[in-house]
């Protein structure tokens, strides 16, 4: 005789459970789980699922390596074994979702122009952030062996110029994503020997406008000459529009770059940040591109592309306001140490962008500006080590 299945009462409805995220990545570990509550009762499971691999009749579906393959809508029913025609309801369907694009997180640095001794922030974020994810860092070529659940890491006291990996991980066994692509946080070390030759620039400010003129002009006994630029991208280029010892620049976002001068002998000056106001209707603090010496007068204003003087302004020195009364600019008469550290205006209920003033030792003859000779060892070289760890090469020939 056969029987017809009796649906059990639907306190017992099953509930299938992804033990990760919707979206898997070919190659993790994926757990999907039948689970029926509502009595001690023991059961036989089965499953439906419209992938192109099957489930087995078990509770725990556990796959090894997802591939695009386990792709599909999962759900399952109980059996009793002390009775089998009695069944629950089928569950809820869960979906899976396997990707074939091998995630790769995305790092972030700030600031990336730091004075010595400051503190940087690294950030790493995957394309499709859930719970779950450990995070590794990387310094040049020694990592960091243990994941923090931080998706950020705070670096205290940097004092030299460094490049930085990261990568993310979850579930057991761990799945690893590949390595961000290197980011490189510039630090303004002293220079082993006086720099001997110079850039300016007109005007003279760290911030600008876009579509603002801006020159940049290589000094010393050199007859040729460049100026070359690092971007926030990572980008190493050289000035295209030079006449003579003189880079000419019409501004745009992508100008917010460091640069220097390089001599055809091979002399470096020191560099200098230039930072491009995004916003044509916000102000932009006027303060110097070069450090400022101990004992010496200095002032910073803020501007508007459509007037440059202003009054009832607003100064921040490391984000603390400096005074009680706006004024239309910041006098310190004679600069010390402790005045070194980022500045910003606020104008009308809108603040600048927030730049950076070095201040230099009267005496010193190491002036106080990251060596440029860093670029060179880091993009030629610590960028192919890095090339090198991340892709498991092994040793690297120079």
């Amino acid at each position: 005789e056969t029987l017809n299945p009796l649906i059990v009462p639907h306190v017992y409805k099953p509930k299938a459970k992804l033990r990760a995220d919707n979206t898997i990545y070919r190659g993790e570990t994926i757990t999907v789980r039948c689970e029926i509550h509502g009595g001690d009762t023991e059961w036989d499971y089965e499953w439906e699922t419209n992938s192109m691999i099957k489930a087995p009749n078990q509770n725990e579906h556990r796959i090894r390596s997802a591939s695009s393959s386990n792709s599909g809508n999962y759900r399952c029913k109980g059996r009793m074994k002390s009775s089998q025609h009695k069944t629950t309801e089928w569950s809820d369907s869960v979906t899976l979702t396997v990707s074939d694009n091998e995630p790769r997180p995305v790092l972030t640095v700030s600031p990336s122009w730091l004075s010595p001794g400051a503190s940087v922030t690294l950030n790493c974020e995957v394309k499709h952030p859930s719970a779950g994810w450990s995070f590794y860092w990387y310094k040049a070529l020694l990592p960091d062996g243990s994941g923090t659940a931080q998706d950020s890491y705070i670096i205290h006291g940097q004092t030299h110029t460094a490049g930085y990996v990261c990568r993310a991980g979850r579930g057991d066994p761990e799945y690893h994503t590949d390595h961000s692509r290197p980011k490189f946080v510039w630090s303004a070390g002293q220079l082993d020997s006086i720099v001997t030759t110079s850039l300016t620039v007109s005007p003279d400010r760290v911030q600008h406008f876009t579509s603002d003129s801006v020159s940049l002009t290589c000094e010393g006994n050199f007859t040729e000459w460049r100026v070359r630029k690092f971007s926030e991208d990572g980008r190493l280029s050289d000035c295209r529009r030079m006449t003579g010892s003189t880079c000419n620049i019409h501004t745009s976002k992508s100008d917010t770059a460091v640069y220097w001068c390089e001599s055809g002998s091979g002399e470096f000056s020191s560099a200098v940040n230039i930072t491009v106001q995004n916003d044509g209707n916000g102000p932009i603090l006027v303060s110097p591109v070069h450090p400022v010496t101990e004992g010496a007068s200095v002032s910073l204003s803020c501007s508007l592309r459509t007037q440059k003087i202003l009054s009832n302004v607003f100064f921040y020195h490391n984000d603390k306001r400096i005074q009680n009364d706006p004024r239309g600019e910041l006098k310190i008469s004679a600069v010390s140490k402790s005045d070194e550290g980022f500045y910003k205006c606020q104008y009308s209920g809108r603040e600048s962008a927030q730049s950076w003033m070095s201040v230099k030792g009267e005496q010193d003859q190491k002036i106080f500006n990251f060596s440029v000779i860093y670029y060179i060892y880091y993009i030629r070289v610590l960028q192919k080590d890095l090339a090198c760890f991340i892709t498991n090469v092994g040793a690297c020939m120079f």
